[in-house]
């Protein structure tokens, strides 16, 4: 949908057509979090703020409209499931719009965006959505003209769902994305990642012991790399052994770096960047002596919350890994910073806040980051490197670029017993790339995994 930005009628922190007021008793059950929603749609999409800054920033605002923990919820579920299938959404409202969306109408492209999503996507009554959307729009000075529209339209979305959410030919991720896959992957490959980041991921977990056990004490499946994964939506901290510390959300594909440490009761291991703290669990929890290194002590405090109630002794550090200085670990894990858009099934916010030259920048830090590292790894020692980016500047090449320059390291293959035998998943040189259509199942919110890619270097001895 062509649009103004909301710059261009009002300061960011307020609507574009009025400021901000508290919500009187004339305000319909269920605006205010509509109204949320679309603020923070716009943050998302607009100023390329990630969803949890965006939501932080409008829950914030104190604007007079109190939202429980239930509205905040729906805030989150609305926004989430548009941004998920935004182009979807943009073209079903573009088919209905012929005109597009008229100069200056305020906040209407999100109004109709969040109107659309709950028609499409959750599970709100059609009037419920048509109506509120309605609402909002007269309580938006620039919108006001539309509110009319506003229901021809989401009301003709309405009788065609089924229709609009069979339609799988567009992208719901920006264009620059996709012709990026494709040209990495190739079109079906591409396609398949398309499709697979248009479903709501299941939870998984990573257990301490005993995984067939929770598995079946918390409904879930056990997964081939050991991780179990819940078969019903859930509320995470209420579930049996969270509050004992026997277990810790992650998602499969991001317990795989760790399992190749094969990290030994009493070896020294170095975890960079190691917050929040999943993977440095998994090494702590296999009797590893570790140190986490963040260069944020509010996240390294996080972490060290984590490790509390999972009842895991670990060494923290605030540092900038770039400049750290320590005698050398029997193995490094870094996990670096990266674009993040092998997370995008479980964070679509991911697609609409990165820019193609950040990946660049992102690249180069890696490179110092890696050269570090392994400057921290022992003669004989391991070496993990990880990203959870679909991006081969921040994998493949990232590693193909530091043998370049490292002589004395050599890659140590992945196997596929080491990962449970998914064997599709390691390349041609022994690496690890997962895809986000990996691991099918025919529940669509049961399949797939984060995108990552990990690699093993070893440190030749002197």
């Amino acid at each position: 949908m062509q649009r103004n930005r909301p710059g261009d009628d009002a300061p960011r922190n307020a609507s574009p057509g009025q400021p901000r007021r508290s919500a009187g008793p004339s305000v319909p059950r269920g605006l205010a979090a509509r109204r949320v929603a679309a603020y923070a749609l716009a943050d998302v999409t607009q100023e390329h703020l990630p969803l949890d800054e965006a939501l932080e920033r409008q829950f914030g605002i104190g604007d007079g409209i109190a939202l429980d923990e239930r509205d905040r919820a729906l805030v989150r579920a609305i926004v989430t499931a548009a941004l998920r299938r935004l182009g979807t959404i943009h073209a079903a409202l573009d088919a209905r719009m012929p005109k597009g969306i008229p100069a200056k109408s305020g906040l209407l492209p999100e109004i109709l965006i969040v109107g659309a999503a709950q028609i499409l996507l959750l599970d709100i009554p059609d009037r419920a959505a048509v109506d509120l959307a309605v609402h909002h729009a007269r309580a938006d000075r620039r919108a006001f003209p539309y509110a009319k529209l506003v229901n021809a339209v989401l009301r003709r979305v309405a009788e065609s769902r089924e229709a609009i959410l069979a339609e799988t030919g567009g992208d719901d991720v920006p264009h620059w994305l996709t012709e990026r896959w494709r040209g990495t992957y190739g079109a079906a490959t591409a396609r398949a990642i398309a499709g697979a980041l248009r479903h709501e991921p299941g939870i998984d977990i990573t257990v301490k012991a005993d995984a067939a056990g929770w598995a079946q004490r918390l409904d879930g499946r056990l997964l081939p790399n050991g991780s179990v994964r819940l078969n019903a939506r859930a509320h995470v901290a209420a579930l049996p052994g969270y509050a004992d510390g026997e277990w810790w959300v992650q998602d499969a594909a991001a317990s795989l770096p760790a399992r190749l440490i094969a990290a030994t009761p009493g070896e020294r291991v170095l975890d960079l960047c190691a917050a929040p703290g999943g993977k440095t669990a998994q090494l702590a929890a296999a009797g590893a002596v570790v140190t986490a290194v963040d260069r944020s002590p509010e996240r390294l405090a996080r972490l060290a919350e984590n490790m509390t109630r999972l009842k895991l002794d670990v060494r923290t550090v605030a540092a900038d890994a770039r400049t750290l200085t320590d005698e050398p670990y029997d193995a490094v894990l870094l996990d670096a910073p990266c674009s993040a858009t092998g997370t995008i099934r479980r964070h679509p916010d991911v697609a609409w806040t990165k820019q193609p030259e950040e990946i660049a920048s992102l690249a180069a830090l890696q490179s110092a980051l890696l050269d570090r590292a392994a400057a921290l790894v022992r003669p004989g020692g391991r070496l993990v490197y990880s990203t959870c980016s679909l991006e081969p500047e921040e994998g493949e090449a990232q590693i193909a670029a530091f043998l370049a320059r490292h002589a004395d390291f050599a890659r140590s293959p992945v196997s596929p017993e080491e990962i449970g035998g998914i064997a599709d998943v390691i390349d041609a040189d022994g690496q690890l790339r997962t895809l986000p259509h990996h691991l099918p199942d025919e529940t669509p919110r049961l399949a797939g995994l984060d995108g990552f890619f990990a690699a093993r270097l070893v440190r030749r001895k002197a």
